[in-house]
């Protein structure tokens, strides 16, 4: 952005339009309480709500770090901008006149702004071409198409603006080009027209579809989704990411659902354009789509601000690509539904039926009582743990216990955790009440010695979050670029539990190399590869940077700067990646080794919790207990050691589980020397786990 010298006046009408509550709650979620909201503060470490933010005053302040000031304040320090970026983008966000000291400054800047405006022009003007020729005679097909296969009503079809792209290679570029006076190149920047291969002209992207415009939350065409009506693939085509269209920021009917969430505070989430017009069609017009990607955690802010209570209720179909779609949009909330920050269920349909299927057979009241119904998006998780395995074979009832063990281990030690301990217990015990109480006990031990129990910063010692980013970033690097390794590289990533980066932006990455492969591949397929059961060909042939480029990497600059060390190495870096397996075992055993050494920290601490019964206490309890027994001395030293044993149960089996996790230590360290060397361990990753473990 052009440095600016702005006018006071320019400062001044940002002020007084940037409300605090609308600018912090794009980046934190904020819940209301009595005249003022709170959130988690995003200036520290923060573990609970302590940042207020006052409507009244138009002033924010963290009680526990003291950052505090007005909108313009919390911009710069969130986004590290200077004073007069931010203003500027307040004022085009707010649509407000820009005035700078500077005349020929001033013109520039204008013509900055004044591009995005000429984006959004030629959208509108497409949206309405798109709409007359819907309901011209060339449209007559896709008229019927949404007429009779859809249901859609007139007053519907207008409301969401659907309209029709013929089947013509430029009928729309002849159009804006002839007609509005819209140079092609400008299209190209909109995501309407595409140039041909031979640099020879333009082409229309949108070709015999019916079209659906999205639009942002004022109410602007930023986009559009086009709907094959010949069987022509891909089945949908979504216009691309441009300077005015960033999927992972846009929901798509928002524009007109926000009243109607905030009526109900309650948002429901779909997956497809047509679920969201169906819903709005029967009169639930607090429904909204996620445009095709997984729910953004961007995406989720804007709801949790239309909603008081963050109430969001994922409707997401019940296929395989449904129920991941479902557990990454969990993944990116689940730390503030478990603080109560916001209120998160899953529904799934009966007979896997989506919302438009749904409606057409059941109607609004049905669906509407099944929304009153949807469970909480843990009672979902454990359904889907449970509902396809046979708990009469030990080996699948073993499954659904570690994997139970994993999600009860995310819950904090509180009467929840315990009400779902519970839980859990009765239905693996199929209501046998004494084998209930067996299997609570041992799932509360499990949970307590987890392996991944411990995650938290707390168990983490100076320089391993360094040392963890650059063998997460050393791993993406050898699968983008080793591609004949790929397959081996998932195997091993599961096989060691590694498959959850710890990096928010290395998990993005993963998240949409995943998204690209099982599109590629096919549905199963990775899920199998990892198992082993897939060779995994075809994994190689797919051009993941050049993909990831395209499709990634306009989602904001900052997430440009941080990929393009992987998606681009250097020499030295693709020199690192001459002996590749070699590479893979190195690091690998690396990342568990540093997992293993938080977890023996987290051991030492819970077994050094204990109390411990000494044996002369042992003694004394079976002396109470029989004081005139004549046993022999041999069953005397029987009963004190199963005594000792009962009574500092907890204290063992910590000690049993410290001392496996060091013999694993010891095994990985043996795997590391044994292959390719990838980085020095920092001081306290080496000596953290060798503390002196408490006496038993």
């Amino acid at each position: 952005m052009v440095n600016a010298r702005l006018h006071p006046r320019t400062i001044e009408a940002v002020k007084e339009r940037a409300d605090i509550v609308d600018v912090v709650g794009e980046h934190v979620v904020l819940k209301k309480k009595g005249r003022e909201f709170v959130g988690i503060c995003p200036f520290h470490d923060d573990s609970k709500p302590s940042m207020t933010v006052s409507p009244a005053k138009q002033f924010y302040y963290c009680f526990s770090c003291g950052a505090g000031g007005n909108s313009i304040k919390f911009l710069m320090e969130f986004q590290r901008q200077s004073f007069s970026d931010v203003v500027l983008d307040l004022a085009r966000r707010y649509q407000l006149p820009i005035e700078t000291v500077d005349g020929p400054q001033q013109e520039r800047l204008r013509q900055q702004l004044s591009r995005r405006d000429k984006l959004q022009r030629a959208l509108a003007l497409a949206a309405g071409w798109f709409r007359s020729q819907l309901l011209a005679p060339t449209g007559a097909e896709a008229l019927k198409y949404l007429s009779d296969a859809r249901g859609l009503s007139p007053a519907t079809q207008e409301s969401f603006q659907l309209g029709y792209a013929p089947d013509e290679w430029d009928g729309l570029l002849k159009h804006l080009q002839q007609v509005e006076g819209l140079a092609p190149e400008l299209l190209e920047a909109a995501g309407l027209v595409v140039p041909r291969k031979g640099g020879n002209g333009f082409y229309d992207r949108f070709r015999h579809r019916v079209m659906v415009p999205i639009h942002d939350r004022q109410g602007r065409v930023i986009g559009f989704g086009g709907r094959s009506l010949d069987g022509s693939e891909p089945k949908y085509l979504n216009s691309p990411e441009t300077e005015v269209f960033e999927k992972g920021k846009h929901l798509f009917g928002l524009d007109k659902a926000s009243n109607a969430i905030r009526k109900d505070d309650r948002a429901v989430v779909v997956e497809g354009y047509f679920d969201v017009i169906a819903l709005h069609a029967a009169g639930i017009t607090n429904a909204v789509a996620s445009l095709g990607t997984a729910l953004s955690s961007q995406q989720i802010t804007q709801l949790c601000r239309v909603s008081d209570s963050k109430r969001i209720v994922l409707n997401f179909d019940a296929d395989g690509a449904g129920v991941r779609a479902a557990n990454r949009a969990i993944g990116e909330v689940e730390q503030l539904a478990m603080q109560g920050q916001l209120e998160l269920r899953v529904l799934h349909l009966p007979s896997g039926k989506d919302p438009d299927e749904y409606l057409k057979q059941n109607g609004a009241g049905d669906y509407r009582a099944l929304l009153d119904q949807a469970p909480l998006w843990l009672d979902w998780q454990i359904e889907q743990v449970l509902e396809a395995r046979d708990l009469s074979r030990a080996d699948q009832f073993q499954q659904a216990v570690t994997a139970l063990v994993g999600l009860l281990g995310k819950l904090p030690q509180s009467a929840v955790r315990t009400h779902y301990l519970q839980r859990v217990a009765e239905r693996l015990s199929g209501g046998q009440g004494r084998l209930a109480l067996q299997l609570e006990d041992d799932l509360r031990q499990q949970v307590k010695g987890q392996r991944w129990h411990g995650r938290s910063s707390r168990h983490e010692q100076p320089g391993e979050s360094g040392q963890r980013e650059r063998c997460e970033a050393d791993l993406l690097r050898l699968y983008l670029h080793c591609p004949r390794h790929r397959a081996t590289i998932r195997q091993e990533l599961r096989t060691r539990e590694l498959e959850d980066f710890a990096i928010p932006h290395h998990r993005h990455l993963w998240a949409a190399i995943t998204d690209l492969e099982e599109t590629n591949l096919g549905e199963g397929r990775l899920e199998a590869i990892s198992r082993c059961d897939d060779d995994g060909e075809g994994l190689d042939v797919m051009d993941l940077p050049r993909l990831l480029t395209d499709q990634l990497l306009l989602e904001s600059s900052a997430l440009v700067s941080r990929l393009t060390p992987l998606l681009e190495p250097g020499e030295l870096q693709l020199v690192a990646l001459a002996e590749p397996l070699e590479q893979l075992r190195g690091i690998a055993a690396l990342l568990e080794r540093q997992k293993s050494l938080k977890r023996c920290r987290h051991l030492l601490e819970a077994w050094g919790g204990q109390r411990l019964q000494t044996l002369e206490a042992c003694i004394a309890v079976l002396i109470d207990q029989d004081a005139s027994s004549d046993e022999s001395n041999v069953d005397m030293e029987l009963r004190i050691q199963a005594l000792f044993d009962d009574l500092n149960r907890d204290a063992l089996r910590y000690q049993e589980l410290y001392y496996t996790e060091r013999k694993h230590i010891g095994h990985l360290d043996q795997q590391r020397c044994a292959s390719y060397t990838v980085a020095v361990d920092s001081p306290a990753a080496e000596t953290s786990g060798d503390a002196v473990p408490p006496a038993a």
